[in-house]
């Protein structure tokens, strides 16, 4: 069951701005990522569902994320059905990721008191999985669909959508200050913020210290 309600969960996100999102079949080594992007202060961490096996990962990560960073709102990504999302769910997941929108997940989510965030790309889209309930929406992929001018255009009709990115996001000032300034509610990275060379030294002060930066940048 999560830990949080889904009002604190959406808050925390809100809070944090930036959403790793991480996956590596390694236990060991993906507990070291999410503490080093923790004490770098970060507070919400996507791991997604793109392996064999993925689940179990998540499984034993769940109670390493709730002793060693407690504040931490631990998702899974890449949930494209509802039978995943009720097996996450049941593992702890805090919020459920998609890269498409699936109605049948929103209400199971619905349900359980647990955010989703569908991947959309259109107006409409964005409008139906807001209907169904879904307050953080998740526009991906962002840089194909339009960058900081589309977030920067869609909220001028919709001012109350929350939005987060995905795609295209860089841990650099120029990027992040750009998604900034387009009024988008939070951004998800993925690989940039693990460079591979960085994982293979084990150097996790500089993933640390690269997530403090991205949060400085993105003005949080």
């Amino acid at each position: 069951m999560s830990k949080f309600k889904k009002i604190d969960t959406i808050g925390i996100i809100r809070g944090t701005g930036i959403v790793p999102v991480f996956y590596n079949a390694d236990l060991e080594l993906t507990k070291k990522v999410v503490k080093a992007c923790y004490d770098g202060g970060i507070r919400a961490f996507e791991f997604t569902n793109r392996g064999d096996g993925a689940h179990i990962v998540f499984k034993d990560l769940m109670p390493f994320v709730r002793a060693e960073c407690p504040e931490m709102a631990l998702g899974a990504g890449t949930i494209l059905e509802p039978a995943t999302a009720a097996l996450y769910i049941q593992l702890g997941a805090d919020f459920i990721v998609s890269p498409s929108l699936n109605p049948e997940v929103a209400r199971l989510c619905n349900r359980r008191g647990v955010p989703y965030s569908p991947g959309c790309g259109t107006v409409t889209e964005i409008c139906n999985a807001m209907e169904l309930g879904c307050d953080l929406v998740k526009v991906f992929p962002a840089g194909t669909v339009g960058g900081p001018a589309f977030v920067k255009n869609i909220l001028a009709p919709l001012p109350w959508a929350m939005i987060m990115c995905t795609g295209a996001v860089e841990p650099t000032e120029e990027n992040l200050t750009a998604w900034a300034k387009s009024g988008v509610t939070a951004v998800g990275m993925g690989s940039k913020l693990f460079p591979k060379e960085v994982l293979a030294k084990g150097d996790w002060a500089a993933v640390s210290e690269l997530c403090r930066k991205s949060l400085a940048w993105f003005g949080k």
